[in-house]
């Protein structure tokens, strides 16, 4: 059931109030407010999104607006352009120049065995 380039995709005209849960790679270019699960794949907020919800995946690429908690069990990417308000917890962050967040950010998900990794800022 997955659409030709394997990616199920929430366009710039739909309006989702609830939960969305899922275990493919997701784009989210519309309205959603709730909250959104997928534990093992990527999502992707696209730039014309608007999502007023709590985020949950293993990798999140954020290009539009978002109000609510980010939780990835990997990466979260903040791209160029993007808003960003509520906390994020992850394992590793890349933050663009003009990206815009307000919140607190936790990388502590896996430093538990950190010694010999270098701490980088960027």
């Amino acid at each position: 059931m997955a659409t030709e380039n394997g990616l199920a995709r929430i366009g710039k005209t739909v309006v989702i109030r609830g939960e969305v849960k899922g275990s493919e790679d997701l784009i989210v270019d519309g309205h959603v407010e709730g909250t959104v699960s997928l534990s093992e794949n990527r999502l992707t907020i696209g730039p014309n999104a608007n999502v007023k919800a709590d985020l949950s995946a293993k990798d999140v690429l954020i290009l539009g607006h978002v109000q609510g908690n980010i939780v990835a069990t990997g990466r979260v990417e903040l791209r160029a352009g993007c808003v960003v308000e509520g906390d994020v917890k992850a394992l590793r962050l890349a933050v663009e120049d003009n990206a815009v967040f307000r919140g607190r950010v936790d990388l502590s998900q896996g430093a538990k065995a950190s010694d010999s990794s270098s701490a980088h800022h960027g």
